[in-house]
């Protein structure tokens, strides 16, 4: 379970790292066309995600389709919300506002699942939302399009969360990886065709480390959900957090205020004792298959 559990963080790290690189491009490219080129570099992941009896079109055929439509317009989404973020915003900022996924799986698996949720999960999901009042500060500072491109982010996690809990532990992991890639790709492949640009080397550099993190970070989370329940593996994402801190720090030269941090923590606090107690009470792992 330890392996597990430490490929997890090195799962999320490479994904830290991955969105670092993104950030990188600093808005040069469009953000769809940033998305495109790193799902298309994610396929790299496929032959290690394909399992013995798979076939290569299970990457794009699901036991339930209408889910795989569902999970991949959502992934497509948050990709590129995320890349809008991370151009717009801090790195610690940015992961926040998308941290914000498990207080929306809660109000969704109410609002599609009909799942009960007693006053402990209610409570921190109102924790969180006083967070983000806490990290925007509305009216003490400038929102831009980052911040709404953060929190559509966190949205389209959680919509793609309950898709997965409506499919059930069934669902192919080469069926649930390719969801993701299949998804962006023609996404942000239809929306750049009006305005492609051709990336400049240096452009070509960021992406590579844009995608190939990505689809090792994929690689990575697969092999720790092998080796440790998902349960144990999920809270490993909150290491993010560290990551971006340290990467805004050191590479953008992100400031972090004593507000944003004092929200920062609120919401981290929120999220990971929601899901804490969603493993308690909903026992979601038992129900999902993760990449």
């Amino acid at each position: 379970m330890f392996k597990g559990v430490l490929l997890g963080f090195m799962a999320f790290a490479a994904y830290a790292f991955s969105d670092a690189f993104v950030k990188s491009l600093r808005g040069s490219l469009p953000a769809y066309e940033a998305v495109f080129f790193g799902a298309a570099l994610g396929l790299t992941a496929l032959p290690f995600i394909k399992g013995r009896g798979d076939r290569w079109r299970d990457a794009a055929l699901a036991q339930r389709q209408g889910l795989y439509l569902v999970r991949a317009g959502a992934s497509a989404v948050g990709s590129i919300a995320a890349v809008v973020a991370f151009t717009a915003l801090p790195m610690a900022e940015a992961f926040a506002l998308i941290f914000l996924l498990p207080i929306f799986v809660t109000i969704l698996s109410v609002l599609v699942l009909h799942e009960h949720v007693g006053w402990r999960r209610w409570s921190a999901v109102m924790a969180g939302f006083v967070g983000v009042l806490v990290v925007l500060r509305p009216g003490f500072r400038a929102l831009g399009i980052g911040h709404l491109a953060a929190i559509i982010c966190g949205l389209a996690g959680a919509v793609s969360m309950i898709a997965l809990r409506l499919a059930g532990p069934h669902e192919k992991r080469v069926s649930l990886f390719g969801a993701g890639i299949i998804g962006s790709m023609l996404v942000s492949g239809m929306l750049m065709l009006a305005d492609f640009r051709w990336p400049q080397p240096g452009q070509w550099a960021l992406l590579l480390g844009y995608g190939l993190l990505s689809a090792l970070g994929s690689v990575l989370l697969m092999l720790a959900t092998r080796l440790a329940p998902a349960n144990h593996v999920a809270p490993t994402q909150y290491s993010q957090m560290l990551w971006a801190v340290l990467l805004g720090y050191l590479v953008f030269h992100d400031q972090l205020d004593w507000p944003m941090a004092v929200g920062i923590a609120i919401i981290l606090g929120a999220g990971l004792f929601t899901f804490v107690r969603e493993d308690k009470v909903t026992r979601w792992w038992k129900r999902i298959r993760m990449i």
